[in-house]
């Protein structure tokens, strides 16, 4: 047996959007059961993300520390953001974030990982990059506002982070992802076996 995820869609009898926001709505669905009950299923409708573990030449990962209000806490993140276009290039999108939040460009991209964040109760699906060759971007710093505004910028040793992540102490989800799988990587094929930037992504198509 092939251990893979494969998609699979069940019966919708009917279905609901209660609630519009200005990026994600919420989305109720009557879904047939295999036992032929109908139940409602809710959840967040996603347009989906992409996030960057830049790593630089002192293997240091560059992280950002920013207010998330849902969990109360400042967290310590990559570079993430939203793909603000349906079939957006996420490599595209990632170039972007990459730039805005940290005014760094890089030279080698490729695939960490795929992931969907909470598949329990969201749809949303963030491609995970590894970028390398870092260096500072040209031109003007991107204009932050919000909680952008009081975000802290750092590099930091991988194997610190690893620790954090063991340890309790990082809980970013792309943070979390991006390190392990960095480290998985290494100990595997290395990191330039990793997907090409390029790669399908079946749960966010796009053209190359």
């Amino acid at each position: 047996m092939t251990i893979k995820d494969t998609p699979e869609a069940w019966e919708i009898r009917a279905t609901q959007t209660p609630f519009v926001g200005n990026k994600t709505s919420v989305r109720t669905d009557d879904v047939v059961m295999p036992d032929g009950t109908v139940v409602g299923r809710d959840y967040q409708v996603h347009p989906g993300s992409v996030a960057v573990l830049a790593l630089d030449e002192a293997d240091r990962v560059l992280v950002l520390r920013q207010y998330r209000h849902p969990v109360r806490h400042k967290l310590w993140e990559i570079p993430a953001g939203l793909l603000d276009v349906p079939g957006e290039n996420p490599l595209h999108a990632a170039q972007r974030e990459l730039y805005e939040e940290a005014h760094v460009k890089a030279e080698d991209w490729r695939v960490l990982a795929d992931v969907y964040t909470t598949p329990g109760g969201c749809d949303e699906a963030v491609r995970i990059f590894l970028a390398r060759d870092l260096s500072e971007a040209e031109g003007e710093r991107f204009a932050v506002a919000e909680e952008e505004a009081d975000m802290e910028l750092d590099r930091v040793p991988v194997e610190d982070l690893v620790r954090g992540v063991l340890a309790g102490e990082l809980h970013n989800n792309c943070l979390v992802v991006g390190v392990l799988s960095l480290v998985a990587a290494r100990g595997g094929d290395g990191l330039d076996a990793l997907r090409p930037a390029q790669a399908p992504w079946p749960a966010r198509p796009f053209e190359a």
